[in-house]
């Protein structure tokens, strides 16, 4: 039995061995907007449209009244000289339409498109963003959420370093704003585990079959979301975000990622009992709603993120070494993805129960959806057998 442990130990330990030079170099690779270099033209704020491309941000709201006023001061206030924003109100039954209506009225970069009603074959999301789309004009489209803020120089800095990359798409890992302990803890659990599932560097590779989304700043050519077959192909995508890069990269085109800083930011939900409830419609949907996969994504977690705990006490020589070692490296991996978020590295030695919260977030999201025969979303039930034919 003492060897059995120590052979399982020491291939975790060999496993985040491996799994943490990826992740150091490929943290390097990503490059930060706040070292972008813009163009002298770009940064002289002549004023002169002809001298940068135009831009749309697009954006989808639906009951978002809470959120929506400072997430749209934001996009209304951009450091560029040519742009729109397009907003869609996607059945909103608070006062998200009157914000939008009174904005307009007083900005007219602004335009706003209501949906009363919901297509079939759409989910609510995908629907909001391709209307906005056909409503907009920019050589680049900003897609975005409306509950997302910018920082005014957002639009310089990626529309240059896209263009300095000669990519297509550029999606940017935003500031994510957490509050309370239980936020703290999951988030930075998550967010490790995100860089660790996707590992999102290989985007940028074109050798690569990698390739990531994020729903809170994504820039894309007008042509090659054209040719990537716009969200008409994520109709019934749960994970459109995501499942954009994907369809970029297999259209041929070149996608690429950048650490946004402070320079996007996000609330994602108030409170732990919200981030759980929040992705009960996201968790099993990231399996194409296959249970055999949510119960390969359970054990792996537990494998690699508890188990190595559980074991310190109970076992010696080479096994605890083997373990220690396959404690330390993903808390550092923890470690560092707490810096980026701006909160405290200790937040690393609560690894073990944000790996509990984020497999009891799998296993609840499966549970229900399974229970229910499929998702609510925006107010729209979506039976599971319609879903599995929209996955991308």
């Amino acid at each position: 039995m003492h060897w059995f442990w120590t052979g399982l130990l020491g291939c975790i330990a060999f496993g985040w061995l491996l799994a943490a030079v990826d992740l150091a170099r490929g943290a390097y690779l990503i490059p930060a907007l706040n070292q972008v270099l813009l163009h002298p033209v770009e940064t002289a704020h002549s004023g002169k449209p002809e001298t940068a491309p135009r831009v749309s941000i697009l954006f989808s709201a639906l009951d978002e009244a809470e959120k929506l006023p400072a997430a749209l001061e934001s996009f209304l206030a951009m450091d560029f000289p040519d742009y729109e924003v397009i907003a869609v109100d996607d059945r909103s039954e608070d006062a998200t339409g009157s914000i939008l209506d009174a904005a307009a009225r007083a900005n007219p970069r602004l335009k706003v498109v209501h949906v009363t009603s919901l297509p079939a074959g759409w989910l609510g999301k995908p629907h909001g963003l391709q209307t906005a789309f056909e409503h907009s004009t920019g050589e680049w489209l900003v897609l975005t959420d409306a509950d997302v803020r910018f920082e005014p120089n957002v639009l310089r800095t990626t529309i240059a370093l896209a263009e300095q990359r000669h990519w297509d798409h550029l999606t940017l890992l935003c500031h994510a704003e957490m509050f309370t302990a239980g936020e703290k803890i999951a988030m930075t659990f998550f967010g490790m585990s995100f860089m660790l599932g996707l590992r999102p560097w290989r985007a940028s590779d074109p050798q690569s079959g990698g390739y990531v989304g994020v729903g809170a700043f994504q820039l894309i050519r007008r042509s090659a979301y054209e040719k990537m077959g716009t969200h008409r192909r994520l109709a019934m995508e749960v994970v459109d975000d995501v499942k954009v890069g994907k369809l970029v990269k297999l259209a041929g085109l070149r996608s690429g990622i950048a650490k946004a800083g402070r320079a996007v930011c996000v609330h994602w939900h108030a409170g732990l009992g919200n981030i759980i409830r929040g992705t009960t419609k996201n968790f099993y949907a990231t399996t194409g709603f296959r249970w055999w996969v949510a119960c390969g994504q359970v054990a792996g977690t537990l494998l690699m993120f508890v188990l190595p705990w559980l074991a310190v006490p109970f076992v010696h020589g080479w096994a605890r070494i083997f373990a220690v070692v396959a404690i330390v490296l993903p808390m550092m991996a923890q470690a560092g993805t707490a810096l980026e978020f701006g909160e405290s590295p200790l937040y690393a030695v609560t690894q073990p129960l944000g790996a509990l919260i984020f497999v009891w977030m799998i296993v609840r999201s499966t549970i229900v959806t399974l229970r229910q025969g499929g998702i609510r979303w925006r107010g729209t039930f979506y039976a599971i057998d319609e879903l599995k034919r929209g996955v991308v």
